[in-house]
């Protein structure tokens, strides 16, 4: 799975906790997108979530 290149953020483990409270494993993916931006200059394709986007860390190639 891809990682958020500015805040690392990837995915989170939990428990699916159903009615009658029987525990299953299960896997919170984020909201990470493949972003063309420009890094130190170039262009480059690089993992971004979506609010590193929004806030405007990223500038877009």
């Amino acid at each position: 799975m891809a990682k958020c290149y500015f805040c690392d953020k990837s995915v989170h483990f939990g428990n699916q906790v159903s009615h009658s409270h029987r525990r299953s494993n299960r896997i919170w993916n984020s909201n990470i997108k493949r972003v063309k931006a420009k890094v130190d200059g170039t262009p480059k394709t690089i993992y971004v979530c979506t609010s590193c986007l929004r806030s405007g860390k990223v500038e877009r190639a």
